[in-house]
C-alpha cells in the first residue's frame, strides 16, 4: 500500500432527503437514524436509495442518481404504528431479479414487508419511480409468516444473488436470532440459529435467559459470513448495581455455508440454523470458544455496535463501553456512557490473534459508532453527531485521529446511518443524518452528506 494512502475524508456534497422528517426521541435515538439499520441507505449500480418516515408517519422510499441532488420519493402504503425508535426501516436487494425489499415497523411484534416489481433496480432510468412499482404492504414475506415477536431486520445479499433476512424472534433478554432466504421466486424460513437458554453466572448472580445481539452479518469476498455479537441477560442480578445494562462479552462466529452452520473462531462448528436440539443445536452462551473479548456486565457495553470485513477477509468491529479506569460498576447507563464511554477497534490479525485499540476520542453520547473500511483497509469510526475518526492500516490501526468534527451539520446527538454498499462501489462514504429538532417532536431535515475517501 502506498504510504500516502492513509485515511482521509473530503466533504464534497450534501443533499436534503426530506425537509420535514418525523422526529421523536426514544431509547435516546431517532427512528430514522439508528445505526443498526441494514440498510437505511444503499447504492445499487448508479442510484442511491433511502428509507425513512415522513412527518405524517408515512413510510417513504426515495432514490437519486449518483451525483444528483434531488430525491424522487414514493409512499409505500404504511404508517408508523408507535413512537418507538427501534421500529426502523431496512432495505435489501435481490440481485437475482433486481427487486428492492423493505421491512419495517417492528419491535418484538409484527412487521410490515413491501417489495418492488422485478427489475426495478436494474433499469432505474427506464422505469418510473411511482407507487405502482411496489406491491401492497404485507404482514408476512409473501405469505411466509415468521414470528409474532419480530425485531431488527437486516437484509444480506448472497454471492448467488439471493437475499437473506436476519431477524430476532422473541424479546430483549429472551430471544433467538433467525434467518429467512429469498431465491427470486419465494421466501423460505431457514430457522433460528441461537438459543436463549442456559445459565450464565457472574460474580454477582446468575441468569437463565438472554438474547444474542448482532453487531452485523456480512459476507466477505470469498462467501464467508461473519458476525460479532454481545449477550444481553434477562436477569439484572448479573450486574453489581441497577441502572446499568446487562450486556457482557464480545463474541464472534462465522459460516462457510451461507449461514446453515456456524463456527467459532477456532473453526469448530458450534451451531446449526433450524436445529432445535442435537449436536450441533443452536448457539448457546455455554458453548466454548465464542468470546474473543471478555467483559462483565458492569461496564454498560453497547449492543449492536458495528462491524466490517477487510479486503483479505479479516473481521473488524467497534465495541464501546465505560473502561475500568472510570470505575468498575456503572450505575446509570446513559449518563455513564455519555460522561465516560469510549469506543474500541477490535480486529483479527493475519496471524489469527485479536487486537483491541482504544479510539482516543470521547463519545459524549450513549449511542453507537459505525465502522467502515476503505479500499486500502484504512478504518473509519463514524461517531455520534457525524464526527469521523480514522486510523491507517500501515500503523496497525494505532494512529486514530479525528478527521471531521461534524461542525455545521446541526446533527442530532445520536447515531447516523452509513451506506455500506457505496463505499465498496466507488469509495464514497455517504452518511444519512437528521438535524436537531427545534422542539421535542417538531419535524426536522434529513440529509445525506458525501465524503470522498482516498482514491
Amino acid at each position: 500500500m502506498p504510504a500516502n494512502h492513509g485515511p482521509s475524508v473530503t466533504p464534497y456534497g450534501r443533499t436534503t432527503v426530506d425537509t420535514q422528517a418525523l422526529f421523536f426521541v426514544s431509547y435516546d435515538g431517532l427512528v430514522n437514524n439508528n445505526s443498526f439499520q441494514k440498510n437505511g441507505l444503499l447504492t445499487y449500480r448508479s442510484y442511491q436509495y433511502a428509507v425513512w418516515y415522513a412527518a405524517d408517519r408515512n413510510a417513504v422510499v426515495g432514490r437519486r442518481a449518483l451525483g444528483e441532488s434531488s430525491w424522487a420519493t414514493v409512499k409505500v402504503g404504511h404508517t408508523l404504528k408507535s413512537d418507538d425508535s427501534h421500529n426502523v426501516m431496512s432495505m435489501g436487494v435481490s440481485t437475482i431479479d433486481g427487486r428492492l425489499h423493505l421491512n419495517m415497523d417492528s419491535h418484538s411484534d409484527s412487521f410490515t414487508y413491501v417489495r418492488s416489481v422485478s427489475g426495478l433496480l436494474d433499469n432505474p432510468s427506464g422505469l418510473s419511480w411511482t407507487a405502482n412499482r411496489f406491491g401492497a404492504a404485507q404482514p408476512t414475506l409473501d405469505g411466509l409468516a415468521l414470528t409474532t415477536l419480530f425485531t431488527y431486520p437486516q437484509f444480506i445479499s448472497t454471492p448467488e444473488g439471493n437475499l437473506q433476512l436476519s431477524y430476532r424472534a422473541g424479546i430483549s433478554g429472551n430471544g433467538r436470532n433467525a434467518l429467512a432466504e429469498y431465491d427470486g421466486t419465494s421466501w423460505t424460513n431457514l430457522g433460528e440459529w441461537t438459543s436463549s437458554t442456559g445459565v450464565y453466572r457472574s460474580e454477582h448472580g446468575s441468569s437463565a435467559a438472554r438474547n444474542m445481539y448482532l453487531h452485523g452479518i456480512d459476507y466477505d469476498l470469498d462467501g464467508r459470513v461473519h458476525s460479532f455479537f454481545t449477550w444481553r441477560e434477562q436477569n439484572g442480578a448479573v450486574m453489581g448495581a441497577s441502572g446499568g445494562i446487562a450486556n457482557h462479552d464480545t463474541g464472534y462466529v462465522y459460516s462457510t455455508d451461507r449461514g446453515r452452520t456456524w463456527r467459532n473462531d477456532a473453526g469448530i462448528v458450534v451451531g446449526a440454523t433450524g436445529s432445535t436440539s442435537g449436536c450441533p443445536g443452536p448457539i448457546a452462551v455455554t458453548d466454548s470458544g465464542l468470546v474473543i473479548d471478555s467483559l462483565d456486565a458492569d461496564h454498560s457495553l453497547m449492543n449492536q455496535e458495528s462491524q466490517a470485513v477487510d479486503s483479505t477477509g479479516l473481521p473488524h468491529a467497534i465495541v464501546s463501553y465505560v473502561p475500568g479506569r472510570f470505575g468498575q460498576c456503572t450505575t446509570n447507563y446513559v449518563a455513564d456512557r455519555t460522561n465516560h464511554g469510549r469506543a474500541f477497534h477490535l480486529r483479527k490479525n493475519s496471524s489469527g490473534t485479536w487486537t483491541k485499540t482504544e479510539i482516543p476520542i470521547a463519545l459524549r453520547s450513549s449511542q453507537r459508532t459505525r465502522l467502515v473500511l476503505d479500499k486500502y483497509d484504512n478504518a473509519y469510526a463514524v461517531l455520534p453527531r457525524g464526527r469521523i475518526a480514522g486510523a491507517s492500516k500501515s500503523s496497525g490501526y494505532r494512529d486514530w485521529t479525528l478527521l471531521y468534527s461534524g461542525s455545521g451539520l446541526n446533527a442530532f446527538g445520536g447515531e447516523v446511518v452509513i451506506d455500506e454498499t457505496r463505499i465498496r462501489q466507488d469509495n464514497v462514504l455517504s452518511v444519512l443524518y437528521q438535524e436537531k429538532s427545534t422542539g421535542t417532536t417538531t419535524p426536522s431535515a434529513l440529509h445525506v452528506m458525501d465524503f470522498a475517501l482516498p482514491s
